[in-house]
This record gives C-alpha cells, sequence and structure tokens, in this order.
C-alpha cells in the first residue's frame, strides 16, 4: 500500500513540476508580447564574453554574495557600501545599486550559472528582463558567457555599457 501511495505521490509532484515548467515558459513567451500603446515592442539580446583571471566559484561568489557585491560596486562611487542586498538562492530577491535593479535568482547552478529575472527601477511595472551568466572554466580563470534578453530595444546600448561600466570592469578590478 505505501509503494501504491509513494508512487501516486511522485507522479502527483511530477505533473505539478510539468505544469509548473510550462507555465514559467509561457509567461517568458509573453513578456516578448507587452503592449506599448498599441504595439508589441521589440527586444532585443545582449552578448557579451569577458575572461577574469580567477576560478568560476571566486567569481560566481563576487555574483551573488552581498558583502563582495557591495565591495565591487563600491569602487564605482556614487553607491553606498551596502548598496545591494541578494539572497543566493533559486527563487531568492535582490536589489542592487541602491535600489536600481531589483529582481529574483531563477536558476542557480554553483560555480556555473546565474540567471536572474531582472528590471531596472524606471521600467513599466512588472516588465523583467532575464540576465543569464555561464561560467566556463578557461585554464586557471574563468570565461563569462553573458545574455541579456527581454529589453526594449531603446535600452540596448545604455545596458550593454552599464553591464561594461558597472559589472565587469570593477569586478576584474576586484578580482586582481
Amino acid at each position: 500500500m505505501n509503494k501504491k501511495i509513494s508512487t501516486i505521490v511522485l507522479f502527483a509532484a511530477v505533473t505539478l513540476f510539468l505544469q509548473i515548467q510550462i507555465f514559467a515558459q509561457m509567461k517568458q513567451d509573453n513578456m516578448t508580447q507587452l503592449p506599448n500603446k498599441g504595439d508589441s515592442l521589440h527586444f532585443v539580446t545582449i552578448h557579451q564574453e569577458v575572461d577574469f583571471n580567477v576560478s568560476p566559484d571566486r567569481l560566481y561568489n563576487a555574483l551573488l554574495v552581498t558583502k563582495q557585491f557591495c565591495e565591487f560596486t563600491a569602487q564605482l562611487g556614487g553607491f553606498s557600501t551596502k548598496s545591494a542586498e541578494i539572497e543566493p538562492a533559486a527563487g531568492g530577491a535582490f536589489t542592487l545599486f541602491d535600489g536600481h535593479i531589483t529582481g529574483r535568482n531563477v536558476e542557480l547552478v554553483p560555480n556555473r550559472r546565474i540567471v536572474q529575472a531582472w528590471r531596472a527601477a524606471n521600467w513599466p511595472e512588472g516588465v523583467y528582463s532575464i540576465a543569464r551568466f555561464e561560467l566556463v572554466p578557461e585554464g586557471s580563470g574563468t570565461r563569462l558567457v553573458f545574455d541579456h534578453t527581454g529589453f526594449p530595444a531603446e535600452w540596448r546600448d545604455h545596458l550593454a555599457a552599464g553591464w561594461k561600466e558597472h559589472y565587469w570592469d570593477p569586478l576584474t578590478k576586484y578580482l586582481q
């Protein structure tokens, strides 16, 4: 009898998991069709690759441990030494750069991948993009393969420059 109950519970759990995955994909697909004065927005992607002279775990922690994130962003000036709060777990919320950026960690694979639902404070309510950080070991260092998708096209140049200015350059200096 216990085996039958276990099988039913397992089946129900797998079914629920698949339904959640389908719903999440539908929600992400719908994000690219948000109305903008009767028109759909045109979303673009930023793809950047950056090499760091540290191990993947060192880079992963710098991006997800609140204290380390605050240390490297404090170099920029203009942000407080408590400019971020990051809950480093899947589903965990984060706020960065004194509240200018907020979101949730969607997927975390330790020392390999960070996927975040990411938004700027001045975007329309409910509009999130996806920021994906892939950490690829290369010799004694790490290649960060970064893709940012699902944001309005007019933000592309600003965001592309912002990733370099607010992430890659200060991270490179911090991790030396």
